[in-house]
């Protein structure tokens, strides 16, 4: 089923969704950093780039820390991503110390150009919100002035066979509401 948009927009807007399904095959470090390299063009408030992420690579030291963390479902399919990478963002400006109200908002923006990224790349990405934020803060020495965000899988597209049945049945693209259901003029209205 392809998608379709009400209003012409560049088709990789639809070709972007978040499959679970992976090959278990690496990704190099160069395909790794054009992802990273997308994602610090984002827009910022004041410049400020908020965003960063802590990233590794399956087989690597590093591994264990971030998968350990998640929750066993999700455990279940990231088990043949080629990384993992937590998104956090600095919630006070650098230049002034002061509380940076949109640095979610921002950090939400560098995610999606590494999204759009893999998805030009031919990669799956998928983001999660189902790990310990606590732990991922204590285990990866987070500081008190950054938020952690989300998590991220990424790697090689893979074969329905390697998700379980049950994950199998919602591996399509999923819709979206239309336009008129999230845009308002004027004021908001309860859809």
């Amino acid at each position: 089923m392809a998608r379709k948009a009400a209003y012409p927009i560049n088709d990789i807007f639809l070709k972007r969704w978040s499959p679970r399904a992976m090959s278990g095959e690496a990704i190099t470090f160069e395909q790794l950093m054009t992802l990273f390299e997308a994602a610090h063009w984002a827009p910022s408030s004041y410049n400020g780039q908020p965003w960063r992420f802590i990233y590794a690579q399956r087989e690597t030291p590093e591994w264990e820390k971030l998968f350990d963390v998640m929750v066993p479902f999700n455990q279940e399919w990231t088990k043949n991503a080629a990384a993992l990478v937590v998104v956090i963002s600095h919630n006070v400006f650098e230049y002034n110390g002061k509380p940076d109200r949109t640095h979610s908002f921002v950090a939400g923006s560098a995610w999606e150009n590494l999204a759009l990224q893999a998805t030009f790349m031919g990669l799956v990405a998928h983001a999660m919100e189902g790990f310990d934020y606590d732990r991922v803060k204590k285990d990866l020495n987070i500081p008190d002035d950054y938020t952690v965000e989300a998590m991220v899988a990424i790697g090689k597209p893979g074969p329905l066979s390697v998700l379980s049945a049950e994950m199998q049945k919602n591996e399509v693209p999923s819709e979206r509401k239309s336009v008129h259901e999230i845009v308002f003029k004027g004021m908001f209205k309860k859809t």
